[in-house]
């Protein structure tokens, strides 16, 4: 964010009367809470996530997830790691969530814990279906499963890399020419694995750095930098983990500068709907420079930790420390939020009073 360089830049606009601030605030995340948290109080909370994966006949593979998805594209990442463990592409995975009557029982979405939690359920079923993949392969090619590998949708040679067979050709004789197998074997073909943490929870952590303007005599107050670097653990997809933190920085923005509920004496709310609340829209949303910093959780082989909330978590913080910032000079400090132009005005006054 070039620290240094916002710092210059701010003692050189209050000398031409404009009031700009600076922030900077650390946060910490919990995420995906274990069994510890909620057992011993009785309440029904489901802790553990899980996922079924099976190969179908027709070469493709179905994953179904206890986790669901609100729009911040988790099943896109739990395909990616199915994908990705047995060798197929993102084409051939069909995800299914959100059936508890047909997916493993699960905790679902809350505590940003997607990919701590379902991605390693994801990524446990998917090391046993390939597993069972390849000794059915071994048995019909006649070899060790240790010699073969999955990749492009094919089994291949370990060593060399050659195809030895389709994944859909396995598939039809794991389902329909059992009579050409070794005796004994039995296909697995579908495979179910669970994660429960073995921790309270998982902690993802970073920092976020803002620069604003206020403008005192209006009250107005501008955006005019943001900053985050977070540790979300592995980051599974860059993309994604960039638009969960502008939408959680988003809505931070929101509840600091622009959302309240307003209420007359009897308690009715007088702005029930979006067209009296008022919310950030696109031309409040500042452009944001995003960086990551991965330290794998040591707790699960994915080493995936929570990212949904943590972009409000820092946004709050840092529009607190820059807006004061900014007003330091003048003496004055805001004390509520919403920081609405009215409250501005108002501590800018008791300040010039004293």
């Amino acid at each position: 964010m070039d620290y240094d360089g916002l710092r210059a830049d701010q003692v050189a606009q209050r000398q031409n009367g404009v009031y700009r601030g600076v922030g900077v605030a650390t946060f910490v995340e919990a995420a995906a809470f274990g069994p510890v948290y909620y057992g011993p109080s009785g309440a029904r909370v489901s802790t553990q996530d899980g996922c079924t994966v099976k190969l179908e006949p027709s070469g493709v593979v179905r994953c179904m997830t206890s986790v669901t998805d609100q729009g911040q594209g988790t099943l896109t990442g739990i395909a990616q790691i199915v994908a990705d463990q047995l060798g197929v592409g993102m084409d051939d995975i069909d995800v299914i969530a959100g059936d508890s009557a047909t997916t493993p029982y699960g905790g679902g979405a809350w505590a940003s814990r997607g990919m701590a939690m379902g991605g390693e359920a994801a990524l446990q079923a998917g090391k046993a279906l390939k597993a069972s993949i390849l000794d059915l392969a071994a048995s019909i090619l006649q070899t060790s499963a240790d010699a073969l590998d999955l990749a492009n949708g094919e089994i291949r040679d370990a060593a060399t890399g050659e195809a030895r067979m389709e994944l859909a050709e396995l598939a039809k004789v794991g389902y329909f020419r059992q009579d050409t197998l070794p005796a004994g074997t039995q296909p697995e073909l579908m495979v179910t694995r669970h994660h429960v943490p073995d921790t309270a929870y998982y902690i993802a952590n970073g920092v976020q750095g803002a620069q604003v303007q206020v403008d005192i005599e209006t009250g107005f107050i501008d955006i005019l930098g943001w900053w985050v670097a977070d540790d979300c653990g592995r980051v599974v997809n860059p993309l994604l983990v960039d638009e969960q933190l502008r939408g959680g920085i988003i809505q931070g923005i929101g509840n600091t500068l622009y959302e309240h509920c307003l209420y007359d004496e009897t308690g009715q709310l007088l702005n029930a709907s979006l067209a009296d609340y008022l919310l950030p829209m696109a031309g409040e949303m500042p452009d944001m420079k995003i960086a990551h910093v991965e330290t794998p959780l040591s707790n699960t082989e994915l080493g995936a930790n929570g990212i949904g909330e943590s972009g409000t978590i820092g946004a709050i913080a840092v529009l607190w420390c820059a807006v004061n910032d900014a007003l330091r000079p003048l003496g004055a400090q805001v004390t509520k939020q919403p920081f609405t132009p009215e409250h501005i005005l108002e501590v800018i006054a008791a300040a010039r009073g004293r």
